[in-house]
C-alpha cells in the first residue's frame, strides 16, 4: 500500500517546539521491532525484497502484524534510518529522516481502510503564519519529527538553519 498525501486539514496539526513527548521511540533498522501498547500488532523492520531490475540492499520496509491472526500490512519503504513510536493503539508514528539536511513525519493509522500522512517542509510551509514561513524557506536543513497523535491533533517538533538561522532554532509554538 502506498503512503497517500492527504490533506492536512484532516488533522489539526500543532506544533511543538519543545523536545518530543512521552512517546517511546525506536530507531529502525538497529531494532527490528516494536509492539503496540496492548500487544494487538508489532511493527517490524525488514529487508525490502528487490524485484528484477530494482536496486537491491538499499531500501527497508517498515510493516505492521496482527499478532492474533498473522496478517501483515506494508507501511512504508525507507533508506537510512527511522525513529517510530506508537501514539495510543491507533496510530503509529515514524520520523523518516530523510538525509542529513531534511526528515519527514508520518502517521499510519493502524486501520487498514484509513491511509496515512505525510508532513514535511513543503506541506508546511503554506500552513504557517507569513512571518513564520521564512524558517522554512531560507534554511535548507528543516527536520519535520512526529511527537505524538492526540485525539486528532499530530503534535510536531519543527527545527532547523541554514541561510536565516545560522544555528539549530525551534519555531516557535507560541507564535503559530
Amino acid at each position: 500500500m502506498n503512503v497517500y498525501v492527504r490533506s492536512i486539514a484532516l488533522l489539526l496539526v500543532t506544533l511543538a517546539a519543545s523536545s518530543l513527548g512521552g512517546e517511546q521511540f525506536t530507531i529502525f533498522p538497529d531494532r527490528k521491532e516494536l509492539r503496540s501498547p496492548d500487544g494487538q500488532y508489532v511493527v517490524r523492520s525488514v529487508d525490502h525484497v528487490a524485484r528484477p531490475g530494482e536496486f537491491a540492499g538499499v531500501f527497508r520496509t517498515l510493516i505492521v502484524e496482527e499478532v492474533s491472526t498473522g496478517r501483515v500490512r506494508k507501511l512504508y519503504d525507507y533508506v537510512g534510518r527511522v525513529a517510530v513510536a506508537w501514539s495510543g493503539n491507533d496510530f503509529i508514528i515514524v520520523t523518516d529522516y530523510v538525509n542529513k539536511k531534511t526528515s519527514r513525519a508520518i502517521v499510519f493509522p493502524v486501520a487498514p481502510d484509513r491511509d496515512g500522512l505525510v508532513v514535511d517542509k513543503a506541506q508546511l510551509t503554506p500552513l504557517l503564519p507569513e512571518e513564520q514561513q521564512v524558517h522554512l524557506e531560507q534554511n535548507d536543513h528543516v527536520f519535520v519529527e512526529a511527537s505524538s497523535v492526540e485525539g486528532r491533533a499530530l503534535k510536531l517538533r519543527v527545527w532547523g538553519y541554514g541561510c536565516h538561522d545560522a544555528q539549530d532554532s525551534a519555531i516557535p509554538a507560541s507564535t503559530i
